[in-house]
């Protein structure tokens, strides 16, 4: 489908202006066709599970919105080499995932919290790596600088709003997971694929944007 030319920070703050922030960080809702998992990947999920937030940066450019992105480093424990947006756990000085959300940002590529204006949330999400992810979905306010950690960030990118929204760029796939094929969407973009928990994130906040 094509996006229109709506597609303005004013029309993502009236669709995600209902939402909130869950009183518990391990609220959590299972993908779509969670249910066809395999044992081994839902016991996993049957786990305790740690909060953790990400910030869903939205950055203003001339040509249009466009989403912040992130090439994790290939030296870190969890999620190694994958694209995702900034975040990590929450920690015990953290008030809440979204505060854990802004600070891992500032952190990861600069974005200082002040310079983020929040719009809305998505519900928690649970990753086999054992965390219940909060998406934050804010908005960054022009001419922030980034500069990544290049102990956890190979390097940052973006990608415009509307090729993320526009149906014509889901790609579905196929992947293995113990022993079983598994239909999942990704995203291309500029030679960057992006899949897995971020790519469900995406469609998430799809669905917010344009069915509501």
């Amino acid at each position: 489908m094509t996006i229109e030319p709506e597609l303005t920070a004013d029309l993502l703050r009236a669709r995600l202006a209902g939402t909130h922030l869950a009183d518990d960080p391990l609220d959590i809702v299972m993908p779509p066709g969670s249910h066809l998992w395999p044992t081994e990947m839902r016991a996993q999920l049957a786990d305790t599970l740690k909060p953790a937030g990400v910030l869903i940066p939205v950055m203003q450019r001339r040509e249009g919105l466009a989403l912040l992105l992130t090439q994790r480093s290939a030296e870190l424990t969890h999620h190694a080499g994958q694209v995702s947006f900034p975040g990590g756990r929450m920690e015990e000085a953290d008030p809440d995932v979204r505060a854990a959300a802004l600070r891992e940002a500032h952190e990861e590529v600069g974005i200082e919290p002040q310079r983020v204006a929040v719009l809305g949330y998505l519900q928690a999400m649970p990753t086999i790596t054992g965390y219940a992810v909060t998406p934050v979905v804010g908005l960054v306010e022009p001419g922030v600088r980034l500069v990544t950690d290049p102990t956890e960030v190979e390097y940052a990118f973006e990608v415009p709003l509307a090729h993320l929204l526009d149906q014509r760029n889901e790609r579905l796939v196929e992947r293995e997971f113990y022993g079983r094929r598994f239909a999942m969407v990704e995203f291309h973009y500029q030679g960057e694929r992006i899949w897995g928990a971020t790519a469900h994130m995406i469609l998430t906040l799809k669905k917010k944007l344009i069915y509501k």
